[in-house]
């Protein structure tokens, strides 16, 4: 039996979804608000893990394609005081394939394949239900489908999440400010050294400076501190100097050399940081589930992604091999969800704790029990 399958949401849980469900010959419709793949900026690099992000690669027959697409270098990690001394350096193995880095943009062209994804169609309400036992979908642009089960993988705020859960995602008390640099190697040679093949990290009371490499010399750079949460209502985005004062100021003291990631980013957008509650569950309701953010959002220290496409691709597999029985299937598979999901969801909570702390040594030795680990 064909069930009529939507996914609201082209991120890397439901792209993960569909490209399963897609494996199998089951047809899946995803909609998408943004009119375009590349309507905004993708967002930073991910470490897909062995066993979560990998496996659900595997599962939609796109590992060896990842594999090619990844860069196992950027897996390594440098981690130096407020004064510039090298604390920690970190260097993969050349044959170690358990956390290679891929950019956002590579991950999402490769799940986008054949589907079927409309650009666009942003969902306004989700009613179960409605129509004959199945799900109405309603489009922000007046008009509306039916199916049997609609997946929300639309992520912090989804629209989804509401037909299920009246619990809304909450400030954890930590900003990050993103800028970036490009062609890093040719046109900031000192950068490039100080961060490495990998990411550079440097904490200090309540605060935290990280870069990141993605692909082709580009870098992400995150300023991340303990701070009322509109702190940013008060600045003037397009003042980049201004906002770049505002930030120096708040890492005064700091090593001339770590403070140049601030001094040469170019555009700064505030990320104040929000989450579930670390046990968010919700009661049952046939027809409709959530994948990923949209389920369980935690602070973005490398879990949330992973967790999401693993969802996607084993709720794919359940279907596809299932009975028929999508409802009980559906019900299966969230209880094993919520279960994995709160145990990270507690451990990403308390690595937040750990890394944006008024002790800067907790945060070194978090980075020394999970290399240990």
């Amino acid at each position: 039996m064909r069930h009529r399958i939507a996914v609201v949401g082209a991120g890397p849980a439901g792209l993960t979804f569909a490209r399963v469900l897609h494996r199998d010959g089951h047809p899946v419709t995803v909609f998408e608000r943004d009119p375009a793949p590349d309507a905004r900026p993708p967002g930073g690099t991910l470490d897909l893990h062995a066993g979560l992000g990998q496996l659900a690669l595997d599962k939609a027959g796109l590992l060896a394609e990842f594999r090619t697409l990844s860069r196992p270098e950027g897996q390594a990690m440098r981690i130096l005081d407020t004064d510039g001394t090298v604390l920690r350096d970190w260097h993969p193995r050349p044959d170690d394939e358990a956390n290679p880095e891929i950019d956002r943009g590579q991950l999402r062209d490769l799940l986008l394949g054949p589907l079927d994804v409309q650009w666009g169609r942003g969902v306004a309400e989700v009613v179960p239900g409605a129509t004959d036992g199945g799900v109405l979908v309603h489009f922000e642009d007046g008009r509306q489908e039916a199916y049997d089960l609609v997946i929300g993988a639309d992520g912090a705020w989804s629209r989804v999440h509401p037909t299920l859960s009246p619990v809304t995602p909450h400030y954890t008390g930590v900003t990050a400010v993103e800028t970036s640099l490009d062609d890093i190697d040719a046109r900031h040679p000192d950068l490039a050294r100080l961060i490495g093949d990998g990411s550079m990290a440097v904490y200090g009371v309540n605060r935290g400076l990280v870069a990141q490499r993605n692909s082709g010399g580009h870098v992400k750079v995150y300023a991340q501190f303990r701070v009322q949460q509109d702190w940013h209502t008060s600045l003037d985005l397009s003042d980049v100097e201004g906002v770049r004062a505002s930030l120096l100021a708040l890492f005064d003291g700091w090593a001339a050399p770590v403070l140049e990631l601030l001094r040469r980013g170019t555009v700064f957008a505030p990320r104040p940081l929000y989450v579930l509650p670390v046990s968010h569950t919700w009661s049952h309701v046939p027809g409709v589930t959530l994948l990923g953010d949209a389920a369980h959002l935690m602070p973005p220290l490398g879990a949330g992604a992973n967790l999401a496409m693993l969802e996607g691709a084993e709720l794919a597999e359940a279907i596809a091999t299932g009975s028929g029985d999508l409802d009980k299937v559906v019900r299966v598979f969230e209880e094993q969800m919520w279960a994995r999901a709160g145990r990270w969801a507690k451990m990403t909570a308390a690595g937040l704790e750990r890394l944006v702390s008024p002790d800067p040594a907790q945060a070194l030795a978090l980075f020394d029990e999970v290399q240990a680990s």
